[in-house]
């Protein structure tokens, strides 16, 4: 389970501390779909990037089991990102010099987790076969997603954090990856947490939460 307890979160700005989260409290059961809403400013990135240990919350906690992050130092938090979590944004952020496989492999080696034949089952279900001997500038932005999810899903982490995965994607192509992402989620024990504004993409995670101006609205989280 994933537990985010009474998190504030502000920014220096020349006027003084910027509040983005104010008291936040979160629980995310293993195996859940969790879709975050919210208006731009409203702390959803910023609650995702804490939750990855990319910044460190200013007071409040962040559990994850035997983790807690607040108390977590930089080396112990690359490790939880490299070993625990998966991580897709809205820019599919690949390794350019490298080809669609060992772009699909380098998370889960880094992670010591390589699986051949899981890699092979992810190829086949997003459809990538055609394509492990290109580069991410010969793919489209669809296709670029889909190997994004794979490498994000290849190393099997228990969470996947997924920040406006679909938010650079035609309907139709937004459409085609989100299910595809969800289908996968069904054959193993990832826990989603996708930040999102749209409320056609949120109607298809079985559950969701709204920020507003850094506190949440509203919940029904398993």
């Amino acid at each position: 389970m994933l537990e985010v307890h009474g998190v504030y979160k502000s920014y220096a700005t020349p006027q003084g501390p910027l509040p983005v989260l104010q008291g936040v409290d979160l629980k995310l059961q293993p195996g859940s779909s969790l879709a975050l809403m919210g208006e731009s400013g409203s702390g959803k990135s910023t609650l995702l990037h804490l939750i990855a240990g990319l910044d460190k919350v200013d007071r409040g906690a962040i559990i994850n089991g035997k983790y807690r992050l607040e108390q977590m130092d930089e080396r112990q938090l690359a490790n939880w990102r490299r070993t625990e979590i998966g991580l897709v944004f809205q820019q599919f952020n690949l390794i350019g010099s490298l080809r669609v496989e060992d772009n699909l492999a380098f998370q889960a080696r880094l992670a010591g987790r390589h699986d051949a034949r899981w890699q092979a089952h992810l190829v086949q279900r997003l459809g990538l076969a055609d394509l492990l001997r290109r580069y991410p500038e010969q793919l489209s932005g669809g296709q670029q997603q889909r190997v994004a999810l794979g490498r994000a899903l290849a190393s099997k982490p228990q969470l996947l954090l997924a920040d406006e995965p679909t938010g650079s994607l035609d309907e139709a192509t937004s459409d085609e990856v989100l299910q595809l992402l969800l289908e996968l989620l069904d054959d193993s024990p990832t826990t989603l947490l996708m930040v999102t504004h749209s409320p056609r993409v949120a109607a298809r995670l079985a559950d969701k939460v709204v920020l507003h101006r850094g506190r949440l609205a509203g919940a029904d989280e398993r």
